[in-house]
């Protein structure tokens, strides 16, 4: 495969860029995103409000995610909402004739789905602008050849027709970063490494007192590839170079445009390096049928999604690669959803783990390093079994105290959301390390629920420092010895005197059951300040998240209650819970909960990421539908057109059984409160 690569002739882009086309303002007013789609030029000026916080579930919405080429060019933005309204059809934006496309603060937030970029690049968009941009989106544009800058002194380039120099783009980035940019994206980068045409600087920090993700970082980081060399002695923020994984894995949303990637450039008999450090998944759409509007099947969707998974399939197959497959024909839902198994069965303390999700962190439970990229980063590590990394400054998240019996880590997670910091974007791309005594008493499970969401917070990646509660998780879920486990959890914590950017200090005890209002998960506030009662129409508790064993212990706790007391399922409520994993099914089995939850009128679901992704049972059909869901995030159309509450597994259960958003107190009476 090397040999093919050579050979491949691979040139830097000009010192000058001319960008000739249209401007199009993403604004709050969807007239004025209308009208420029008519073909009428927007007179931005500052005062124009630009929208924030797109995410790319807003970019490309998951169901446009079916699509893995050329065709996405018709989809860009079909979800973005401004205001109350969704201005942008089918083949808008690409008939437009846009170059750039300009918005607000945090752009390109949640998943890390690389056909959001794609989608913008296949309509013509070669250049994006926004106040600040989130990291997976900002490397997928780059990564692509899609320019991306926080500059918007350039939109008055373009506007005169000025050819722009190149330097502007790769000014502030550092040496790889800034080779990818020349180089028009990260393959033809990774391609001039592999002729010589590119030679990377080692980093020359001296020995330093680090951070435990920095320490890792530093074990893991490429020197010589042509000697397999790894490891330096230390790392500071701002180094960047190449890290070598542990696991590579990815899904059937993001495999098939990886392997066409694979295919179409290296060649489709080529054979990826070390598949058995490869993992696919087929956990995003088992229950796709269930979920899909009778109108988006006549349009044929649901066989083009059905695509995605013959098409990982056949990959797998062809490389010998491990794929957790879906449940045998008849049944729906899967092995287990990506992120619940790397923890259950692959992630160890000190790992590097890349996976093609902005949910990896989920695994930093054990103190590794994973974290979500995009697709040609994920198509690209099949060629080097490396990634890119510039080292991230690390926020420092210290929960202490003893919070009160029914908080749990996902309301540590909406306090942590709503803080000053996190909520301006400051932690961006940030290192965040969990720790305190709040922390240190939690599960590896709940442990797993703060690092997810470190996806929300916008951060490189979470982690929590592995300890006796991270040897004995490993004991029972890979029978390891005491020893063994022991012996990987040692020498994994940070150094006395490391350096944090920022250091956040949160009470446990005076936190209480949460909610996150629709829209956004930094919309938390304290269930007791609302001000009337809300009534749900449905519950889901699952998902990464939410799906694992002690996610169904508190479900199953409210519940028990709630049967001795004869009390179900409000009637007008349809109540979901979805395991992350079959491990977690048999955990259920085994303690009687699935009859427990079929007994209050609770639906049981086989895992899959199902209504998280508008892709299962407990999605919204209307607007004015009310669910509130343990879920990571509440994006506009996230899981269906209704309003999405988040909340933690007790709240949920307890307002399933009321009928409203409801804490959960041990020994109180629900049914109708």
């Amino acid at each position: 495969m090397l040999e093919a690569l050579r050979t491949r002739r691979v040139e830097k882009l000009p010192a000058q860029v001319q960008l000739e086309g249209r401007i199009l303002f993403l604004t709050e007013d969807a007239g004025l995103v209308r009208r420029q789609l008519d073909g009428q030029d927007l007179d931005w000026r500052p005062g124009t409000t630009l929208r924030d916080n797109i995410s790319t579930d807003e970019i490309t919405p998951a169901y446009i995610c079916y699509y893995y080429d050329e065709t996405l060019g018709d989809f860009p933005y079909l979800g973005l909402k401004c205001g109350e309204e969704f201005p942008i059809t089918r083949g808008s934006v690409k008939r437009g004739g846009f170059v750039a496309s300009v918005s607000g603060k945090r752009r390109g937030k949640g998943s890390s789905r690389e056909q959001s970029p794609y989608a913008e690049m296949c309509a013509g968009i070669r250049l994006v602008i926004a106040e600040n941009i989130e990291r997976i989106y900002r490397e997928n544009c780059q990564n692509l050849g899609v320019l991306a800058t926080t500059d918007f002194s350039i939109i008055d380039k373009i506007r005169r027709g000025e050819a722009i120099p190149l330097s502007a783009f790769t000014a502030d980035e550092g040496e790889i970063t800034r080779g990818i940019i020349e180089y028009g994206g990260l393959f033809n980068f990774n391609v001039a490494r592999l002729q010589g045409k590119v030679v990377l600087t080692p980093p020359n920090t001296r020995p330093r007192p680090m951070t435990l993700g920095e320490k890792i970082i530093a074990r893991h980081w490429v020197v010589d590839p042509s000697q397999g060399k790894v490891g330096v002695p230390a790392v500071k923020p701002g180094d960047e170079g190449f890290v070598v994984t542990d696991i590579r894995f990815s899904h059937e949303y993001v495999t098939p445009m990886a392997a066409i990637f694979f295919e179409q450039l290296v060649g489709a008999d080529e054979k990826v390096y070390d598949p058995a450090s490869i993992l696919m998944f087929r956990d995003h759409l088992t229950f796709l049928g269930e979920a899909m509007t009778p109108e988006r099947v006549k349009e044929g969707l649901l066989d083009v999604a059905l695509e995605l998974e013959k098409k990982q399939r056949a990959f797998a197959e062809k490389q010998g690669i491990k794929l957790y497959g879906e449940l045998r024909l008849g049944h729906h839902g899967s092995e287990a959803i990506c992120h619940s198994k790397i923890l259950e069965g692959h992630a160890e303390p000190g790992m590097m783990i890349i996976g093609s999700d902005s949910h990896t962190p989920h695994a930093g439970a054990v103190g590794c390093i994973a974290f979500g990229v995009g697709t040609t980063a994920i198509f690209n590590s099949w060629i080097t079994k490396d990634v890119r990394l510039t080292v991230p400054e690390t926020v420092k998240v210290v929960v202490r105290g003893a919070k009160p019996a029914n908080v749990t880590a996902k309301d540590f997670m909406l306090e942590i959301l709503r803080h000053r910091y996190v909520k301006s974007g400051q932690a961006i791309g940030k290192l965040v390390e969990y720790c305190g005594d709040a922390v240190e008493s939690l599960s590896v499970d709940e442990r797993a629920t703060m690092t997810n969401m470190t996806a929300e917070v916008g951060g490189f990646t979470g982690y929590v420092a592995p300890d006796e509660k991270t040897a004995a998780y490993l004991m029972e879920y890979r029978g390891m010895s005491r020893g063994d486990a022991t012996r990987l959890c040692r020498d994994l914590a940070s150094d006395p005197g490391a350096e944090y950017c920022e250091v956040i200090e949160i009470d446990a005890s005076t936190i209480r059951p949460m909610i996150a209002l629709p829209g956004d998960p930094g919309n938390g506030q304290h269930i007791e300040e609302a001000a009337a009662r809300i009534k749900v129409d449905i519950a889901y508790a699952g998902s990464c998240t939410a799906g694992k064993k002690e996610d169904m212990d508190m479900y199953a706790r409210v519940l028990a209650e709630a049967a001795e007391r004869g009390e179900r399922v409000a009637p007008w409520v349809r109540f979901f819970i979805q395991s992350g994993s079959q491990d977690v099914k048999r955990y259920c089995e085994a303690r009687g909960y699935l009859e427990l939850f079929q007994k209050v009128g609770a639906t049981f679901l086989e895992p899959s990421c199902g209504a998280c992704i508008n892709a299962g049972p407990g999605v919204s059909k209307t607007r004015d539908e009310v669910t509130i869901s343990a879920i990571n995030r509440n994006f506009p159309g996230r899981s269906g057109p209704g309003q999405l509450y988040l909340a933690n597994p007790y709240t949920v259960a307890a307002s399933a059984i009321a009928g409203y958003i409801t804490i959960w107190e041990p020994g109180r009476v629900l049914a109708g409160s």
